[in-house]
């Protein structure tokens, strides 16, 4: 990602532009699409530039939220996936990386750092891993609740319409709120597991000991792009939360699903839209709200929380949504005690290694995420 934003946050969203966190796993899996490079090349600028192929069916009678919501109530949407980043985790304390004066990167002064996304840095944190300890700490799992955005998630799932939520934050809160293991692509990393950096170390350290992350220099997880290959041809809706679309190859999901494909933005302000050089290079997102030609982009601009609740409704799912977040909430209260008095923190890694979060394997459900997904963790 050109903005190195770590995720380090507990809700923070690992982003990254063109210092993509997948280089080394993209040279692994070849060409993004898996086809020949003509035919990747001839698929690309089919999409586009809108040559040689007719124009998509449109399957949204109109470009609203009920225009969505009726979609998802009709049997052609039987698969949604969910891309999130750090503005779902925000109404939950977590801060996100941009915001002027209360993102995490406008608040980092008492660390001392050459320039704020240092702290995320690989490199960095090899020399110099106390500022990131100090700001794990703060943002250490079991400190917050999911938000509604994340319990609406659960409900997709529950109601059978969950394909797969990939999610840019490190902070954990889709399996607090529910979800499993199957149902997530943790991108950018997760505090569940860590490991020594130390070439004759490596060991794994679980998560009392430390929380995984992806840091900036680090490759994504080989889930990511292993499952992206057939998700994202059989999804039916993509409905994209609290993202900027900045960080790659993250962002370009959004252009991998099928041209009738419907996709809808719940952000405080548009995003992901045509860039035509990125576009050409396979990065591009694609999203077109407003132009004459737009017949599948829903742009609903405001609080993540309230976007999610607007659809409830519009689906008649917002009591159940209510019920369910208060329900869970209550649980977490009721658990509170126990997390806080969990006992002594476990023994630190032998002297001079440095521990540092490992990419997660396969996580059970209630994992945080994993540190060598943090190479790549940006926040919103």
């Amino acid at each position: 990602m050109a903005e190195r934003d770590a995720a380090a946050a507990g809700g923070v969203e690992a982003e990254r532009g063109s210092d993509s966190p997948g280089s080394e796993s993209d040279s692994e899996n070849g060409s993004a699409s898996g086809e020949s490079e003509m035919d990747f090349l001839r698929n690309l600028l089919s999409r586009t530039l809108g040559l040689g192929s007719e124009k998509p069916e449109k399957v949204l009678d109109e470009l609203t939220l009920d225009g969505v919501s009726r979609f998802m109530h009709s049997e052609k949407c039987k698969n949604i996936i969910c891309m999130v980043g750090a503005g779902i985790s925000t109404s939950a304390g977590i801060p996100d990386f941009r915001s002027p004066g209360t993102g995490l990167y406008a608040n980092l002064q008492s660390y001392n750092l050459p320039y704020p996304e240092a702290i995320f840095e690989i490199n960095y944190f090899k020399q110099h891993p106390e500022p990131f300890f100090a700001l794990a700490r703060e943002l250490y799992p079991g400190q917050f609740k999911p938000t509604v955005c994340h319990y609406f998630i659960r409900l997709l799932k529950e109601k059978g319409l969950l394909l797969r939520c990939y999610t840019q934050n490190i902070d954990t809160l889709e399996r607090v709120a529910g979800l499993d293991q199957e149902d997530l692509v943790e991108a950018h990393g997760t505090f569940f597991t860590s490991h020594c950096l130390r070439s004759s170390c490596k060991k794994q350290y679980s998560l009392d000991w430390m929380k995984d992350i992806v840091f900036f220099g680090e490759s994504l997880p080989s889930r990511f792009f292993t499952l992206m290959q057939s998700d994202f041809q059989k999804v039916d809706l993509l409905i994209i939360m609290g993202t900027s679309l900045q960080v790659q190859p993250f962002a370009s999901l959004v252009s991998r699903v099928p041209t009738n494909t419907p996709r809808l933005l719940i952000n405080k302000e548009k995003t992901g839209q045509s860039d035509p050089f990125m576009s050409l290079m396979g990065l591009g997102s694609g999203m077109d709200f407003d132009s004459e030609k737009a017949y599948r982009d829903v742009a609903w601009l405001g609080d993540c929380d309230e976007g999610c609740t607007a659809l409830a409704e519009l689906l008649g799912w917002k009591k159940e949504l209510e019920e369910l977040v208060n329900k869970e909430h209550t649980a977490i209260d009721a658990r509170a005690g126990q997390s806080h008095d969990a006992g002594a923190r476990p023994s630190p890694p032998p002297a001079g290694a440095t521990a540092r979060p490992s990419r997660p394997p396969a996580a059970p459900a209630g994992s945080l995420p994993k540190e060598e997904d943090a190479a790549g963790s940006k926040a919103e």
